[in-house]
């Protein structure tokens, strides 16, 4: 399954400005989430639940997004949101026509986290916060 994660991103970082298209980034969110639904037993309405702006989520939900983050390694090991990085991914891989309100959302929720002691907690409080700065243009699988 990483093998096949990894050729994936690879295609899908070959644009010829070195940034994904919109069409590579969806695919590549699909496959996020289709590694890290199953492994935290996610379920689809949990996921759509969070999409349509409903926080209260379980522990599979909360884990779910600890396991997305931890994809582009935007979580570091004290639970904290490591935006720095997520604006450095932003910038090499977003599609030009989202990276701009993408950074922007990274920056506004640099101290989102205030449940540092629970990963998936502090996982969920990130998500969330981004999904809040733009709940139209949120853009997490």
């Amino acid at each position: 399954m990483k093998l096949m994660w990894i050729l994936v991103l690879g295609a899908a970082l070959k644009s010829t400005e070195g940034a994904m298209t919109e069409a590579q980034m969806k695919a590549a969110l699909k496959l996020i989430r289709n590694v890290c639904q199953p492994k935290n037993k996610a379920t689809d309405a949990q996921i759509a639940a969070m999409h349509n702006g409903d926080w209260n989520q379980d522990k599979n939900g909360m884990c779910y997004m600890n396991c997305v983050l931890n994809y582009y390694k935007l979580q570091l090991p004290d639970n904290s949101f490591d935006w720095e990085t997520g604006l450095k991914v932003v910038e090499s891989q977003a599609p030009p026509s989202m990276a701009g309100f993408i950074m922007e959302t990274i920056k506004s929720c640099k101290d989102a986290v205030k449940t540092g002691d629970d990963k998936c907690k502090a996982a969920l409080e990130i998500t969330k916060c981004l999904y809040d700065q733009n709940p139209e243009k949120y853009f997490l699988p």
